[in-house]
């Protein structure tokens, strides 16, 4: 189950709604080993697409030294779908290269009836995809 602060979960929304019709994309980082999301990241779409998002390489790589110097970890990695639904596309799945971390994807489109966005979470480990459930607190 991933949990995350009502902040967090708004950050990640406004996000998404923001770059829409392009999809967003970030991280939030969390202090290794925890699995608790605390630091909101946001990370420019490079591709600026509304079918693809790919992190800029250099941007990635700071974030990385960055983590590395704090001891924190991705523990979300995020991004949206602007026409599609919150489920990840083949292509997700083959750039999920954190095991441990949690892929959270918003739709910014109405395709199940339920309202303007979906905020869903998954576990992508060796190509299999796990959704869980999603667990919005006040505070940790």
């Amino acid at each position: 189950m991933l949990t995350i602060t009502q902040t967090l979960y708004d950050q990640i929304v406004a996000h998404s709604r923001a770059d829409h019709p392009d999809e967003a994309c970030g991280v939030v980082a969390g202090p290794a080993g925890t699995d608790r999301p605390e630091r909101f990241v946001p990370m420019l779409n490079a591709a600026r697409s509304p079918t693809f998002y790919e992190f800029d390489s250099a941007d990635l790589l700071k974030l990385y030294r960055e983590m590395d110097d704090r001891d924190e970890e991705p523990v979300i990695v995020y991004h949206s779908h602007t026409a599609t639904e919150a489920y990840p596309s083949r292509t997700d799945v083959t750039y999920a290269n954190e095991p441990g971390a949690h892929y959270v994807l918003v739709s910014t489109a109405d395709t199940d009836g339920s309202g303007p966005f979906q905020f869903r979470s998954y576990r992508i480990v060796d190509g299999e995809i796990t959704e869980e459930d999603v667990q919005v607190v006040a505070a940790y």
